[in-house]
């Protein structure tokens, strides 16, 4: 049964979670933030959903280490190359867009590549800080092989995310945060914790064959035996290609620039079968908009925008058109309200990390 869980206790939960397992407290609050972002925005698929399996679980395997070594390997004034040493992703992430915003606000644009990370959340998280430092912001990582180039059945490339946001007028920026496959492995995780089939289409077995067996989908997506389907599909009649375009896109700016790890590289999986860093890379792009006709110009312009595109004429039955962010926005009017939805299974898991860290001062609203 879904229970709801108040924002004020699972931050400070959380928190003291990612502190217990090693997290200095300054990057454990941003962890968290990242984290719980991500279900104020309704992407379960990246929240506390992952918070065991992804970051608790990596760091008690000796994957990912919990301090973080954040090393500036190179630097112009608009550029940067940072070495995250295998530490938390989103602390790595939100100081290199940091840095991207430093430098646009002093020279107009700012750009760093970032070697030997980890998964640092929704992409989204730091292109919107960027909005709201008025610069457009862009941001993209690699992630382990999960899509098949098209005509291929092998994965390759991550599901990488290329992501930007723009600020604008509203009450919300122009928000685009997507996988460059149709689906991405966190959803598919979601679906078998919910015991949901994976929709027909959207994974490749090897043989070629669909699959929609979500737990069978993860065991083979972890042995090489399927493949997600890039955003366009299968093939090439729906336009496949495009998707394995801009996820390849995505590969080289988290990897070439900065000379990471890529593709098979990042699997995670040494070659005794046994559990290794990722190694991941990522980069981010801020661009000053004062620097061309100024913030809020910019802001109206792109709000016109986007209103003209909610007032364009409705397909029979819909009730209405959104614009990037804007759903993810109304989710966060309702939710701040109601608290977080969280399912059995990962009720669950939030108590096997209460246990586990030793926080027994702390007992969740769905255990009563």
């Amino acid at each position: 049964m879904t229970s709801f869980v108040e924002w004020e206790f699972l931050t400070e939960f959380v928190e003291k979670a990612f502190m217990a397992y090693g997290v200095p407290e300054a990057d454990a609050k941003i962890c968290t933030d990242v984290l719980l972002q991500s279900d104020k925005k309704g992407i379960e698929s990246h929240g506390v959903n992952r918070f065991k399996p992804i970051y608790v679980d990596r760091i008690k395997a000796g994957i990912q280490s919990p301090v973080t070594e954040f090393e500036i390997v190179r630097e112009t004034a608009t550029t940067a190359v940072v070495d995250g040493h295998d530490g938390m992703g989103q602390v790595i992430a939100h100081r290199s867009m940091q840095m991207a915003i430093d430098k646009a606000k002093q020279y107009g644009m700012g750009m760093v590549a970032v070697r030997n990370s980890s998964h640092y959340g929704i992409a989204g998280y730091y292109t919107d800080m960027a909005a709201a430092a008025g610069c457009i912001g862009m941001s993209g990582t690699n992630a382990r092989p999960s899509i098949a180039p098209t005509f291929s059945v092998q994965n390759k490339l991550g599901t990488n995310p290329l992501t930007v946001s723009f600020p604008t007028d509203e009450e919300f920026p122009f928000s685009l945060d997507c996988a460059t496959s149709i689906i991405q492995r966190g959803r598919i995780e979601l679906y078998e914790r919910e015991g949901k089939d994976t929709p027909a289409g959207t994974v490749i077995s090897h043989d070629g064959s669909a699959m929609t067996d979500s737990s069978e989908i993860l065991k083979a997506l972890q042995s090489g035996q399927a493949a997600l389907a890039p955003l366009g599909g299968i093939g090439e009649e729906l336009s496949g290609y495009k998707g394995y375009g801009y996820a390849t896109i995505v590969e080289v700016l988290s990897s070439a620039l900065q000379q990471g790890n890529f593709l098979s590289l990042l699997s995670g999986i040494g070659e005794q079968g046994e559990k290794i860093k990722f190694h991941l890379g990522h980069f981010f792009i801020a661009i000053d908009t004062e620097a061309f006709m100024g913030l809020e110009s910019f802001k109206k312009t792109t709000g016109d925008i986007m209103r003209e595109l909610r007032a364009a004429e409705k397909a029979p039955g819909a009730e209405r058109i959104y614009t990037a962010g804007e759903k993810e926005y109304l989710i966060w009017q309702k939710r701040k309200k109601t608290g977080l939805p969280v399912n059995e299974p990962v009720q669950k898991e939030l108590i096997a990390i209460r246990d586990d860290a030793g926080l027994t001062d702390y007992r969740f609203s769905f255990e009563e």
